[in-house]
């Protein structure tokens, strides 16, 4: 629900605003109307802007630029050491002062790989061989002639040449620099430890200069500058604190309630269960203030799809726990902080939904023979036969679903279209909930209690009605025809429209028997590798869980994913909210 509100304007003389503005902050309850003027180009506003967001980036690192350049160029260091000793290893333990001192005695080391198909025993010694290539070296004297004759079989043989040190040497320099490195770690934590606090204090102060500086640019001044007026929003919970805080004051104050065109803020205001989802809300944006807040709609439909999109109640049970652990900060994962009630709820409605799909990690429960029949028989299995042909029940339940979400944000929008703009203005959209909302609950009537005689006029009643919504009265006062070509342009955008929308609703079922098919096959490859002694279970354990953990991620993503896209496209569009606000932020400490 949105928080209704109350609009402020106050006068002040402006020696007593200053005063003024700090038991405004005090009190932190009124959100201050911004304007678009001024705010970009004000230098000073810009600068505090551009400190925060280096203060934050310093917080984020936990360091200075120059302390993180030089822990990153030692780990730039280790890794390339280590991928020279690896290279070097194949030439074994070499001495870069004996190969030396060959060459002062007038021989020269040259090192080779090839191939072992076309490696011959005289073009040098054998070092190593590595699968189907030859490590080999070539000592020559001066003046001998052998070095030409490798050279002649030119893409054969390809020449490599040696570090000055050998792996062993390399790896105890890996050695140094790791300590180098822990050296320099222990310096970042200490610098941490000693600034951190600081920065964050100064980032809340920085942020509160922001706020006064806001403030103070959406001020505007008459009389001279001698009068300051300022604009803004209390709840109206909170506007009677407000008054008598202004009663104390030599502020003058005018209180109405918010029209259309002032960009009123909203504040939601739902319980434990709704809240949870707000966030996904305002991933797509906040509901203006003369709309509806859709998060009461949005988070049962939310949870109920990301259920059947996992659609296995063994990985339910797995985020139930994954939720707790966050929750509890017994698991710490910084994308997921925050986040562990809501994932908790999810696996509690993955767990349930999972059941009555009859799955628990890739295994299928109705199948089961040590599963009771009297759990069976609430399990969602078997097929329906429609016009002759067969069709899974389940996908049969998405889309009845679909058909269902879709009803009741055509339901939704004219309620509240109605609520904005009127009756007269809305007739069309009335007249398409009634074609589709009242010809389906005639039609489900029709099937099983209503007389057929009955359904018959009943459905003539509601095509007239609707008809003459959409066709004549669509917009009332404009010329008939032109209601009509708007009407069959606007029929043929919904029955495009609409049926897109139903099928979308598949995926429903598409997702959650992909993640079934994928873990029952994770399970078929563990019992594969599954025999007699207990030594197997090591690999079919190794499989199980690696497989369903991978199954898992994989299907949380399209599960998180694919219930946003039906909200956002399907239910949105269909139910008129444009999400367009501005969320509630008072000027406060």
């Amino acid at each position: 629900m949105i928080t209704q509100m109350k609009k402020y304007t106050f006068l002040v003389f402006h020696r007593e605003y200053e005063a003024f503005l700090e038991q405004l902050r005090e009190a932190g309850v009124v959100h201050v109307t911004e304007k678009a003027a001024g705010m970009a180009e004000d230098e000073h506003l810009q600068a505090l802007l551009t400190e925060v967001e280096a203060t934050r980036k310093l917080i984020a690192q936990g360091a200075p630029d120059q302390l993180i350049m030089e822990k990153n160029n030692l780990e730039q260091r280790i890794a390339a050491t280590k991928k020279e000793a690896e290279k070097m290893a194949v030439w074994g333990d070499f001495s870069a002062e004996r190969i030396e001192e060959l060459k002062q005695a007038g021989y020269t080391l040259r090192y080779f790989t090839c191939s072992k198909k076309t490696f011959q025993e005289e073009w040098g010694i054998v070092v190593a061989e590595q699968g189907a290539t030859v490590y080999f070296v070539q000592v020559t004297s001066s003046g001998d002639e052998a070095m030409r004759l490798l050279g002649d079989e030119a893409g054969v043989c390809q020449e490599q040449y040696l570090n000055q040190k050998s792996a062993t040497d390399l790896m105890k320099d890996v050695e140094g620099l790791n300590g180098l490195l822990v050296a320099q770690n222990a310096r970042i934590e200490l610098w941490a430890k000693e600034n951190i606090p600081a920065l964050e204090a100064k980032l809340v102060e920085l942020k509160q200069r922001i706020d006064w500086q806001r403030v103070t640019l959406n001020t505007d001044s008459e009389a001279d500058g001698s009068l300051k007026i300022l604009e803004g929003f209390c709840p109206v919970d909170q506007a009677p604190a407000l008054n008598e805080l202004l009663a104390k004051q030599e502020v003058y104050y005018q209180e109405e309630d918010p029209q259309v065109e002032d960009n009123t803020p909203i504040k939601l205001r739902n319980n434990k269960f709704t809240k949870l989802f707000e966030s996904l809300t305002g991933m797509y944006g906040w509901p203006n203030y003369n709309e509806y807040d859709p998060t009461p709609i949005l988070a049962p439909f939310f949870l109920l799809f990301f259920a059947l999109c996992m659609g296995d109640c063994g990985y339910g049970i797995m985020l139930m726990i994954i939720g707790l652990l966050i929750t509890k900060k017994k698991l710490n994962i910084a994308m997921f902080e925050g986040l562990g009630p809501i994932i908790t709820v999810l696996g509690v409605g993955t767990t349930v939904v999972g059941f009555f799909l009859g799955t628990f990690m890739g295994f299928d429960l109705y199948a089961a023979e040590w599963v009771p029949q009297v759990l069976k028989n609430v399990m969602i299995k078997g097929s329906v036969s429609v016009a002759g042909m067969t069709y899974d029940l389940q996908m049969v339940m998405a889309l009845g679903i679909g058909v269902f979400h879709i009803c009741l944000a055509m339901i939704v929008k004219a309620i509240c279209s109605t609520q904005q703009l009127g009756f007269k203005e809305n007739i069309a959209n009335w007249a398409w909930t009634l074609l589709i909302v009242g010809g389906l609950i005639v039609t489900i009537l029709g099937m099983t209690v209503l007389p057929q005689e009955v359904f018959k006029w009943a459905i003539i009643a509601v095509a007239i009605v609707s008809a003459l919504g959409i066709y004549v009265f669509n917009t009332p006062g404009r010329n008939p025809l032109i209601n009509i070509g708007f009407g069959l342009w606007d029929t043929y955008n919904k029955a495009t429209g609409i049926l897109g929308d139903v099928l979308s609703y598949i995926r429903l079922y598409a997702l959650g028997l992909a993640g079934g098919k994928l873990g029952e096959a994770f399970n078929t490859l563990g019992e594969m590798v599954l025999g007699d002694s207990i030594v197997s279970w090591v690999p079919f354990v190794l499989i199980f869980a690696i497989g369903h953990v991978l199954n898992l991620a994989m299907s949380a993503l399209g599960a998180f994913v694919h219930p946003l896209r039906l909200t956002f496209v399907e239910y949105f569009k269909n139910a008129g909210y444009e999400g367009k606000g501005t969320l509630y932020q008072p000027f406060k400490k």
